[in-house]
């Protein structure tokens, strides 16, 4: 009896910004965050130019998912769809409206991170 293969984190993240888009999501970015903190691995951000796109693009995500037999633990801000939160537990999706996006700025928080510790082990 063969197991299922299980879907890697990594997999996950790509699988989201992948469904984003198929939705036409702008800008959609992979953050690897396993090094800064363990809320997850990983990060998936993108926006929607209007709020019926963000929903739409929540929930192409997680069709997505489910296709996988993946859901999501939890789902925050789908009422108001002005960021909505997807927690797939090691993969956090975020889905803004540009100007949300813009306010909380979470790549310019989080992947900097990632190139000053390259840009270290490049130096050293």
């Amino acid at each position: 009896m063969l197991k299922a293969a299980r879907t890697t984190p990594l997999q996950l993240a790509k699988l989201l910004r992948g469904a984003a888009v198929e939705k036409k999501a702008w800008k959609p970015v992979l953050i690897d965050v396993r090094e800064k903190t363990t809320i997850a691995d990983y990060f998936v951000v993108c926006e929607g130019e209007t709020d019926r796109q963000v929903k739409a693009i929540a929930d192409g995500m997680v069709e997505a998912a489910k296709e996988k037999n993946l859901s999501p633990l939890a789902i925050d801000g789908y009422a108001d769809a002005t960021w909505i939160l997807l927690d797939f537990d090691s993969v956090l999706a975020h889905v803004f409206l540009p100007g949300e996006r813009s306010y909380y700025d979470l790549e310019s928080l989080w992947a900097p991170v990632a190139k000053r510790r390259k840009a270290a082990e490049i130096q050293a």
